[in-house]
């Protein structure tokens, strides 16, 4: 959400090619702005990472110019170095290219022809996907949530829905004639400014109008992938997600993919970082279990990539509110540790299915061998037991910073106790209590639920 500046890395300078890269292996856990610390985000393991390609930074002065250190040549190459795809978002207008405000502003001439030299916008769009092809990257976010609108804080960008949708079809159009492998990403939205303000989702209405395009449908209505960003209450997450695909089926949109391009709870009960917060008082152990328990619904709901904003607390100050897996020191929060688990863990993932009680999660993830690994958790302040057939005579259990113990199976079965949830007056029971993972062999577990009347069979859905 900030803007980069130019960080000089000692890293070897990038040799470009004519041709597009070939693609790299698709984990599907990443994070926003890894490139800060090459070495530290390639040890976290991640597939993916979002870093903002500020139009502004690129074209400060005028349409000739032409700077790419904000999004630095080397940083590409250390990515691709570690196996890790790089999301482009672009953002921020410059001053010279619109009559409104400068980082929010509409672009002059956006709605020309896509290919006359005033309109500004598919000039910037088709130079930088032209340029960045050879480099790596072919997949460009639409701005930044454009649903906060303006006098609200995080406002974006000016405009109507209309307009917007102008932004995303210019830029399909451009990009499909730089590179016609270019990937366009709907810009992520917050949900909840719409459900606070009573009104119809912003999704929503702007899928209504791509659809009603008639030119829509033979340009793949300008879009391949939709972006939410979710942040501090684990019950959310599945049912934004699950909405998300719901509202993308009923416009046949049915080939579209969901991302979660930002989701976390930032701690403010952080020794080393206290924030003061009016809301969600949560502490580390919070933060990783939210990471963890997220990623899991998430892809239960059909979500096809997650990541965790953010990965490095650059130049934060003292209080300021921190979302990291590093701190603003480089030190590394528990979560760090948590998404690494994530990402070297589940990264071969092929199916998702939750199963929920009032009071217990569990969601059951199916590897690409068939082995499963099931995640648990106790959503209130009570703390819970759950009870899973065993097929061998031990598992592997984890917990969710990925420390790893063999349990063994007790009269067919194993049983896991779940910890109660951190809940407050103000907040409730924001996160759900601390993960354990358990690791099984293929095939079918029934799980339980055991509660002081009885078991209670959970189903999978």
């Amino acid at each position: 959400m900030r803007r980069l500046w130019v960080l000089l890395l000692p890293l070897c300078f990038w040799v470009g090619t004519a041709r597009a890269q070939e693609p790299l292996s698709p984990n599907p856990f990443g994070v926003v702005e890894g490139f800060w610390l090459p070495d530290t985000v390639c040890e976290l393991g991640a597939g993916w990472e979002r870093i903002i390609f500020d139009w502004s930074q690129h074209q400060p002065d005028g349409r000739d110019d032409w700077y790419t250190m904000n999004v630095d040549d080397r940083w590409l190459q250390a990515a691709r170095d570690c196996n890790r795809e790089v999301v482009a978002i672009f953002k921020h207008t410059p001053a010279w290219a619109t009559d409104g405000t400068p980082g929010a502003g509409l672009p002059r001439g956006l709605y020309l022809d896509v290919d006359d030299e005033n309109n500004l916008w598919a000039q910037f769009v088709r130079k930088s996907v032209a340029y960045y092809a050879p480099r790596g990257v072919t997949r460009f976010i639409i701005w930044n949530e454009p649903d906060i609108e303006p006098g609200t804080y995080g406002f974006e960008l000016e405009g109507t829905l209309d307009d917007y949708y102008q932004m995303l079809k210019v830029a399909w159009l451009a990009a499909k004639e730089a590179n016609p492998d270019a990937q366009i990403h709907l810009a992520g939205t917050t949900y909840w400014h719409d459900v606070n303000a009573g009104k119809r989702l912003y999704l929503d209405r702007l899928l209504e109008r791509i659809t009603s395009d008639p030119a829509a449908a033979a340009h793949g209505y300008y879009f391949d992938v939709a972006s939410l960003h979710i942040y501090f209450r684990t019950e959310t997450v599945y049912d934004i997600v699950r909405q998300t695909r719901d509202l993308l089926d009923r416009y046949g949109l049915t080939d579209k993919r969901i991302w979660v391009n930002e989701m976390n709870a930032a701690p403010t009960d952080d020794p080393l970082w206290p924030v003061v917060r009016p809301q969600y008082q949560l502490d580390l152990e919070q933060q990783a279990a939210f990471i963890v328990q997220a990623t899991a619904l998430a892809l239960a709901a059909g979500a096809e990539r997650v990541a965790v904003y953010k990965f490095y607390d650059w130049n934060l100050p003292p209080g300021g509110e921190s979302f990291g897996l590093l701190r603003a020191d480089q030190s590394r929060r528990p979560a760090f540790d948590s998404w690494a688990m994530v990402t070297h863990r589940l990264s071969d993932v092929t199916g998702a299915e939750w199963a929920s009680s009032k009071t217990v999660d569990v969601v059951r993830l199916t590897h690409a061998d068939g082995h499963i690994t099931l995640l648990a958790w106790a959503k209130t302040d009570a703390a819970a037991q759950v009870r899973i057939s065993a097929a061998a005579d031990t598992a592997l259990l984890l917990d969710q910073y990925g420390k790893e113990q063999d349990v063994a199976a007790v009269d067919g079965a194993y049983r896991l106790e779940l910890s109660a949830a951190r809940c407050t007056r103000r907040d409730g029971c924001a996160v759900s209590g601390a993960v354990q993972l358990l690791v099984l062999p293929a095939g079918e577990s029934r799980v339980e639920e055991l509660q002081s009347s009885g078991s209670v069979e959970l189903p999978f859905e």
